[in-house]
């Protein structure tokens, strides 16, 4: 008997009630870059069904699907996008930052829900009712185009950066902590984009040597 898994509905958005937006985030792990949220208020009225069905937690999708989904969000969602940047992740710490990005998402909808889904165990501050779900990217539909929205974004602003910051490997692993990062770190340093704050990076800067196979984080 083959392995069948759930995939995200609206069960989670109907009992709430009301104009419920859907909030994740991207970039926790990585020793580069800054963290991205998105908050998604789906239109269930112009969303295709063929979308709908292909909605899923962004990790369970290929790029190219993460990218077909994002971009036909923007004709049946009104989406809000929120980012912390290394200073700030540096200076607060990467959850305060991730709660902090969340809540800036929110803001950027230009629209106040009446209530919030927001993936993991830990509420950002909003001016509407919250309510976390662990996992709810393979929950919550709004939620898991949240965070395919987050991880496009996030993707396309690394992917961007490697053509300025080449040698680290940006353009594949998108700021997480690859084999060919950790050498890159060693090699050529950090730039400013790095998260002084991250255990390998604070190593590179004091002049050690970083070993790949130590799990100090993994890429998402």
């Amino acid at each position: 008997m083959g392995f069948f898994r759930r995939m995200p509905d609206l069960a989670l958005e109907r009992d709430c009630g009301g104009l419920v937006c859907g909030i994740d985030e991207v970039g926790r792990g990585p020793l580069a870059g800054p963290v991205v949220a998105a908050a998604v208020l789906l239109d269930l009225d112009h969303m295709p069904r063929a979308l709908r069905r292909a909605i899923d937690d962004s990790k369970a999708l290929t790029a190219e699907a993460r990218e077909d989904c994002a971009s036909a969000l923007r004709g049946c969602a009104v989406i809000g996008i929120g980012a912390a940047s290394v200073v700030e992740i540096d200076r607060i710490n990467i959850l305060r930052a991730s709660l902090k990005a969340m809540a800036r998402a929110v803001r950027a909808l230009g629209v106040l829900p009446d209530a919030a889904l927001v993936d993991g165990n830990v509420p950002p501050t909003l001016p509407c009712p919250v309510r976390t779900v662990i996992d709810g990217d393979a929950k919550s539909l709004s939620i898991a185009a949240a965070s395919i929205v987050a991880k496009v974004t996030r993707d396309r602003a690394m992917r961007h950066l490697a053509r300025r910051y080449p040698g680290y490997g940006w353009e594949t692993n998108v700021g997480y902590a690859t084999r060919a990062h950790y050498r890159a770190l060693t090699a050529l340093g950090a730039t400013i984009h790095h998260r002084r704050s991250f255990a390998p990076v604070r190593i590179a800067l004091a002049g050690g040597t970083l070993e790949p196979e130590l799990p100090f984080l993994d890429a998402e």
